[in-house]
């Protein structure tokens, strides 16, 4: 019987290691160039959350990046059931990637690359916990621009992260939980790992360009059309959300986090609001009753 490894798995070079011994080349253009993709599925309860859409858009992203998976579809989701099934979580953060991997030496011709998947698991990561939410996030607006999408296409689950790193230690400096970029024209676009959403007047707002077409995201416009909650994508002024009724983020690592300060200053009553619990009672009830899930084979 395989031993447990509850501080996470990883699957590298075709076989299962303990994360902590994982590596890769210090060759590989996805360290040196930042030339790779990833894509992050939680596992809550013992069931993974649309898995399958998650392969959707990691076999999506990897083919406009012009690389080659070496396993197939079938063969990647069994790496990831594996990843957790060798970690016995019942709730997880799994993410798999894809490098551009190296060129032979001596050569930059990176059409000459072997492309290389690699997968893990890990224990559930939280944005904000649950300890955090129940009070709420204080958001920095970044004075930093987010990088063009006509640049680097934020659609593709990247690590041009730079723009992100910098603007977080500047909110951390401030005191901020957290921040959220801005575009060239100044409208809000998104935030290190998260979705960001308003609702002013009983309509819910989001970013419609410079952001990743988010997992977590997409369910609440399900969750919106179920509840007929007025919903729409659109551009949004950086002090729109100031001025919002409710402000929350969205994550694969966290679901639905109510944002209760902007800059300091207080979002509505200073406390989450009743479409924001709303939404993540109802994102996490329906989790835990099966919807989109996949369940862990831990046989």
């Amino acid at each position: 019987m395989t031993e447990l490894l509850p501080g996470g798995v990883a699957y590298v070079d075709g076989d299962y290691v303990p994360v902590e011994e994982a590596k890769i080349s210090l060759l590989d253009l996805g360290f040196l160039r930042s030339d790779a993709n990833q894509d992050t599925v939680s596992v809550w309860r013992g069931q993974f959350f649309r898995l399958e859409d998650h392969l959707d858009r990691f076999q999506r992203n990897i083919g406009r990046l012009r690389m080659t998976a070496p396993l197939d579809r079938d063969e990647q989701r069994a790496v990831l059931m594996e990843c957790v099934r060798r970690t016995g979580l019942r709730e997880a953060y799994v993410q798999m990637l894809m490098t551009r991997g190296r060129p032979p030496v001596g050569s930059r011709d990176i059409r000459l690359c072997t492309n290389n998947y690699v997968a893990f698991c890990l224990p559930y990561v939280w944005i904000a916990t649950p300890e955090k939410q129940a009070e709420g996030l204080d958001l920095a607006i970044s004075s930093t621009w987010r990088i063009p999408p006509e640049s680097v296409d934020p659609t593709i689950k990247h690590y041009h992260w730079l723009d992100f790193q910098m603007s977080l230690f500047a909110a951390y400096d401030q005191g901020r939980d957290s921040t959220v970029l801005i575009d060239r024209h100044g409208n809000l676009t998104e935030g290190p790992g998260f979705n960001l959403f308003l609702v002013k007047d009983g309509v819910l707002s989001t970013p419609d360009d410079g952001v990743l077409d988010g997992m977590t995201r997409r369910t609440i416009w399900e969750l919106c059309v179920e509840t007929n909650l007025r919903h729409r994508a659109a551009a949004l002024p950086a002090d729109s959300l100031g001025q919002a009724d409710e402000v929350f983020i969205c994550s694969t690592a966290g679901g639905i986090m109510p944002v209760t300060r902007v800059e300091g200053a207080a979002i509505g009553d200073g406390r989450p609001g009743p479409v924001t619990l709303r939404l993540r009672d109802l994102y996490w009830s329906k989790r835990e009753a099966g919807w989109h899930a996949t369940p862990v084979d831990y046989a």
